[in-house]
């Protein structure tokens, strides 16, 4: 990096929303820190050898779809590299190595490789990852901050205007590796919820997820479609964060490490709605045991509690190490 020249960041993934959002979000956070250009690049590779062991694997076999990952031969490397993603690790490994080491990489997520082979790791605290270069945080990095929510505001204001307050922002989640969403407890989680926001005479701001099978989302939306408020239907921008702008109270599905903190960013009550768990929740007891000490959520129990708490900033705070570990490095 030439002195007094912004920081060349390069953002890697491929591309799905929930997996980008946090490489970008920890690339926004320095942003917000120090001058820097941020360049996104979304990577997947051919069927026939997706599932090859990372040390096998060479740009060569991406999808001929994915962007170019490294510079051209007259083009400088970036001075950080940030990657999220099992898509992006063989990626990570040889842009230290091609580089020269000028390119600091960091990866978010446990990339379940030996964390030494990365210059840093932003890794949520519930993976339990241990090394030296290893930076745990409460959860996931994410873009959510009160100036991106409040930007994103405005273009459904005429909509959420006529709602009542208390405004309910429900996150739904969906089928994983550890939790299921079955039509009938679906059903169930929606009296439910139907009945806490028609007890305080407020509204409804819902989202579903991709994951959100087809039968669940049925369900919820025949029962909740009675309460005033808005059901994203997937067209157009996605109001997630004006959603979240707007909201009284914020409930999210257990399942997903990436809404929970990204609700518990606001300061706003964040309630937790259970979801069927497919094996022992783990991790993801963890994570919710530390949102719970933290002060930033509660299980949900049918009735909206209303409680402060100091917003989550673990992304800033994780944007701060970065620096500071490049600095280190010189």
């Amino acid at each position: 990096m030439e002195v007094g020249s912004p920081l060349r960041i390069q953002v890697v993934s491929d591309g799905r929303a929930g997996i980008e959002n946090q490489a970008l979000g920890l690339a926004e956070a320095i942003q917000r820190l120090t001058p820097a250009d941020i360049m996104i690049k979304r990577v997947r590779w051919r069927p026939l050898f997706d599932r090859l062991p990372v040390a096998l694997k060479t740009p060569a076999m991406l999808d001929p779809a994915s962007d170019t990952p490294f510079p051209k031969p007259d083009e400088p490397w970036p001075d950080l590299w940030i990657a999220t993603g099992r898509a992006t690790l063989p990626l990570s490994l040889a842009v230290r190595r091609l580089s020269g080491s000028r390119t600091f990489v960091v990866q978010t997520q446990d990339p379940r490789l030996s964390p030494e082979r990365f210059d840093m790791v932003v890794a949520p605290a519930h993976d339990e990852l241990e090394g030296d270069n290893v930076f745990p945080i409460t959860g996931s990095p994410h873009r959510i901050t009160p100036e991106r929510i409040a930007e994103a505001a405005p273009a459904f204001a005429d909509a959420i205007a006529a709602l009542p307050h208390p405004r309910v922002a429900v996150l739904i989640g969906g089928r994983s590796r550890a939790f299921d969403l079955p039509e009938a407890h679906a059903a169930e989680l929606a009296d439910e919820i139907v009945e806490a926001i028609r007890a305080i005479g407020g509204s409804l701001l819902l989202t579903y997820s991709r994951r959100t099978p087809d039968a669940a989302r049925a369900a919820m939306t025949k029962r909740l479609k009675t309460l005033p408020g808005l059901i994203w239907d997937d067209a157009g921008a996605n109001p997630l964060f004006a959603w979240l702008e707007a909201a009284d109270y914020i409930l999210v599905t257990e399942d997903s490490a990436n809404m929970a903190t990204e609700a518990a960013s606001t300061g706003k009550p964040v309630h937790i709605l259970p979801m069927v768990p497919l094996k022992a929740p783990g991790k993801f007891a963890a994570l919710h045991a530390d949102l719970e000490e933290r002060g930033a959520t509660r299980p949900f129990d049918g009735v909206l509690e209303t409680w402060t708490y100091e917003p989550l900033r673990e992304t800033d705070r994780a944007a701060r190490a970065v620096l500071e570990a490049m600095g280190a490095r010189g």
